[in-house]
């Protein structure tokens, strides 16, 4: 059994843990959370996370931006992260940085039955290359290439292209969106900015204000949070609408990453927001977006689609990935 400090830094939060390995177990020993934009950088989280354990010879972290050598950029953070100085400061030995969502496409391997949960069986004994894709604070995207004998993750920014509308009420959105922001991703409408995105817009559009108790939770916090709390209680019609939004828009970019990675395999949906909202993607709307490609659907139909409900998925990745480095 070997040990590694494994790493989960994102634009919110940042999950540390000192990680035990055995082949494709991983095991946490000590883990501990901090709010990201409470420090001035990674390095300083490292630093309070090495008073709490003895660092071993070996890390890495998967973090929200992109890889370039061995220096990353945090994409929703002012934060870059180079690991030979992180080498050079704690004494480690060797230290992998890789996309978050990549970190994601390696953790798969640790999962177990209990940690996913089939939304679409597809064919028995599916296999070839897989897929994640995970809206969180963000929209990531990654791909697990089959060589035969394994998958091999694979980093993407598939969030950043281009929404693509597909109808007249979606051209409405993306009118909407361009206004304010120029250029209109994925991420725009897939991701917790994409929830407020999408009520923002269906109130205008819609003429009807927040109601007031809404409003304040806006005030109090996770707006995001507070959209989905309410459309799954039913309290709120455009809270209700948005969330219908939301997953049909995720099933539709589901599909397309489905299509571009040829995830013979199975599409796996990551991210903090899909555990939350479980009885939304039941409802068969994601599945109805997703297959809704033409001559493609027979294809899509025969891919797994399952939704990852270990939210330690991304720190096993790193983990498993300092292993086979």
């Amino acid at each position: 059994m070997r040990h590694f400090i494994s790493g989960d830094i994102g634009g919110t939060k940042t999950r540390l843990a000192l990680v035990a390995v055995e082949g494709t177990r991983v095991s946490i020993v000590h883990e501990h959370t901090y709010p990201s934009r409470e420090f001035a950088d990674f390095a300083d989280v490292l630093a309070n996370f090495a008073r709490q354990v003895t660092l071993p010879e070996a890390a890495a972290f998967g973090v929200a931006g992109q890889i370039h050598g061995r220096v990353a950029r945090t994409t929703n953070l002012d934060w870059v992260i180079d690991a030979a100085a992180l080498e050079a400061r704690f004494g480690l030995r060797r230290v992998g940085l890789l996309n978050d969502l990549e970190a994601t496409a390696w953790g798969i391997a640790a999962l177990d039955e209990r940690d996913v949960l089939t939304l679409h069986a597809g064919q028995a004994g599916a296999q070839g290359n897989c897929a994640v894709i995970a809206a969180g604070t963000g929209l990531g995207e990654a791909g697990l290439y089959w060589d035969g004998r394994q998958h091999r993750p694979y980093a993407t920014e598939g969030g950043h292209v281009s929404f693509s509308p597909a109808s007249a009420d979606e051209f409405a959105l993306l009118n909407y969106l361009q206004a304010r922001h120029g250029h209109v991703s994925w991420e725009r409408v897939v991701s917790g900015m994409g929830i407020v995105n999408l009520h923002a817009f269906l109130r205008e559009h819609h003429g009807t204000p927040a109601p007031v108790w809404l409003a304040e939770k806006f005030s109090q916090g996770d707006a995001a949070a507070a959209i989905s709390a309410a459309a799954l209680a039913g309290r709120d019609a455009i809270c209700v609408e948005t969330m219908q939004w939301f997953v049909r828009l995720y099933g539709a970019e589901a599909g397309n990453l489905a299509l571009k990675s040829m995830s013979r395999g199975g599409i796996y949906v990551g991210g903090g927001i899909a555990p939350k909202i479980l009885p939304l993607l039941q409802s068969g709307a994601f599945m109805a977006a997703f297959l809704n490609k033409g001559r493609m659907r027979p294809l899509l139909e025969a891919m797994p689609v399952k939704i990852i409900l270990n939210d330690r998925t991304a720190l096993f990745g790193p983990a498993l990935f300092a292993a086979n480095s």
